[in-house]
């Protein structure tokens, strides 16, 4: 796709990378002439291939067929003001206790295409701003590193006063001109900000209805997550830098995962202070506090020689953390599978055994080892092997009910599975994939 004349897609966003940091002051006027058909073609290759088609029903293999073309004709209606964004499919999906489910919508293959395009522009300029704070939907950042910073930063505030944040219906209740504002601080280009609002204002199609929501911008899409790292960073990591931190007395930690964020004080009438102070930064930009979900928690490590166990714990990027005995009989801040996450991947686990039960052994054992892995590689960290051995034994106990379901025979023993499971069809064993501990002690 590349003509010799042209310089590489990797060339190009480090010019934009560079033109933000040597100018963080002003607005970017000129960002959308990067943007050609190799710039396309790059965002096609950065774009997933199996994922459910939108409302067009188009998959990745109809377009591929003809993806010159398809390319070139995208980049003209986007540059010249006639792309129309299609309305976004909406499914729900489990989000964790009881029958609660989040909403995620599916844009056509078309759309994710432009949206990467669009976003590798956006993240280019933004990454130069965005602070050490924010971790989610970043490059070179994952739940992981946002789970070492919390750790070593607790560690070395021997825990604190810790403010547990949940944003009600964040991505259903960004505010649409409030966005636009903050976009307009850096980015001026007018196709780009032209396509980010015919997003903001294509319409959600729902069991069959079609509405256009005043907020909000839907979760699956693929520049959502950038533009709610966007909005967050203007309205809490800047401000929490900016106003809030030189006015404390004591230490403070923020990490934020795209919506998800925890902030931890060194004394109390700081987070006491800082708490109604983030509620109305929210409301001003139009966002609102969970009343029960967001909560002010004791969390200070305990006194060396306590022999009594914390009670206090909370929750964060599907952990629970709580204070532990090291081996060297100190107190260490732990974590385990939160239960809610953990019961919702062994009922995802039933589900496909159960629909699945008929299929070949060699097949279910293929299948269920890459949900394994998958399980352990996320859940993998150091101090919780008790439960990824709990979720082990119960996809073994799933496995064999199902497989005693394929007919009306008797059942079979747990020493005919054992022994199945052993010589010809092994679940993978458990695994710490992550040594938290000692990435954050040598960062």
């Amino acid at each position: 796709m590349e003509t010799p004349s042209s310089p590489s897609v990797s060339t190009r966003l480090q010019r934009i990378a560079k033109l933000a940091r040597e100018m963080p002051e002003r607005a970017l006027t000129t960002l959308a002439h990067h943007m050609d058909v190799a710039w396309l073609h790059e965002a096609w290759k950065r774009t997933r291939k199996d994922g459910a088609p939108g409302v067009d029903g188009r998959t990745a293999r109809d377009y591929e067929a003809n993806l010159a073309e398809n390319l070139r004709t995208l980049l003209d209606r986007a540059k010249s003001g006639r792309y129309r964004a299609p309305a976004v499919r909406r499914v729900h999906i489990p989000k964790g206790k009881g029958n609660e489910t989040r909403p995620i919508g599916i844009p056509t293959l078309e759309d994710k295409i432009l949206q990467r395009a669009v976003a590798m522009v956006l993240e280019a300029v933004y990454e130069q701003e965005f602070l050490s704070c924010s971790h989610g939907f970043r490059p070179g950042r994952s739940a992981h590193g946002a789970l070492e910073a919390l750790w070593s930063g607790t560690m070395d505030m021997h825990g604190g006063w810790l403010l547990e944040v949940d944003i009600r219906r964040f991505f259903d209740t960004l505010d649409h001109a409030r966005l636009r504002e903050i976009l307009h601080q850096r980015v001026r280009d007018g196709v780009l900000l032209r396509l980010i609002g015919k997003w903001l204002k294509a319409g959600v199609l729902e069991a069959g209805e079609l509405s256009y929501p005043e907020a909000g911008t839907p979760q699956g899409g693929v520049i959502s997550p950038l533009l709610a790292n966007v909005y967050l960073h203007e309205v809490l990591d800047k401000w929490f830098e900016r106003d809030i931190r030189p006015r404390l007395d004591g230490k403070a930690l923020l990490i934020r995962y795209a919506d998800d964020f925890i902030l931890l004080f060194e004394h109390e009438h700081d987070a006491r202070w800082v708490y109604p102070q983030l509620q109305r930064r929210f409301e001003e930009y139009g966002l609102t506090l969970h009343p029960t979900k967001t909560r002010l928690v004791p969390f200070r490590q305990p006194p060396y020689r306590c022999e009594t166990r914390p009670r206090e714990t909370f929750d964060f990027l599907g952990f629970t953390h709580h204070w532990g005995r090291s081996r060297k009989g100190g107190w260490i801040l732990k974590r385990k599978t939160a239960s809610d996450r953990l019961s919702r991947s062994l009922r995802a686990v039933a589900e496909w055994c159960r629909k699945h039960r008929h299929d070949s052994l060699p097949a279910q054992h293929r299948q269920l080892c890459a949900k394994v892995k998958g399980h352990f590689g996320y859940f993998g960290i150091t101090g919780n092997a008790r439960c990824l051995q709990a979720f082990l034994q119960a996809v073994r106990r799933t496995w064999r009910k199902w497989l005693n379901r394929r007919s009306r025979k008797a059942a079979m023993l747990w020493e005919r599975f054992a022994r199945l499971e052993k010589h010809h069809y092994p679940l993978p064993p458990v695994r710490v994939a992550r040594s938290i501990y000692a990435r954050a002690a040598n960062p």
